[in-house]
């Protein structure tokens, strides 16, 4: 079993589709052992984010992810980090294959709707972030 952090972002929290988003989680047979709501500070975006900091969309990533609530989700299962990131699609939600999240969704390449880590590493770093007790 493998976990990873899932994060609905503020775009989709403020368009009422976090039951919708997480169906698609439920409907993999993706478990959900952690989920709480989060008003993202800057620090804690920026922190979050650090690995991309230097990066051109960073600013920009940082300031979108703490104008608004977003919904941190540990979600649990077989190869569940591959399996998560096929769900969501490219980051691009105009690249996004259809039935994916992001093509559903996601509304520009910042305003994509989710986040999910993409590496064991990246997960065994996320996870603790949001939630200490599951790391």
């Amino acid at each position: 079993m493998q976990r990873s952090l899932f994060i609905i972002k503020p775009d989709a929290v403020k368009r009422n589709l976090i039951g919708r988003i997480l169906s698609y989680m439920e409907a993999a047979d993706l478990t959900v052992v952690g989920l709480r709501m989060v008003d993202m500070t800057m620090e804690v975006a920026a922190g979050f984010y650090k690995v991309h900091e230097g990066k051109e969309f960073y600013d920009k990533l940082v300031e979108y992810m703490s104008s608004g609530r977003s919904v941190v989700v540990v979600l649990e299962g077989e190869d569940a980090i591959n399996r998560i990131r096929k769900i969501c699609g490219a980051t691009d939600p105009s690249k996004a294959d259809e039935g994916t999240i992001r093509a559903a969704f996601g509304i520009s390449i910042t305003m994509n709707s989710v986040h999910a880590s993409d590496s064991t590493e990246s997960a065994g770093q996320e996870v603790p972030y949001f939630f200490p007790d599951l790391g």
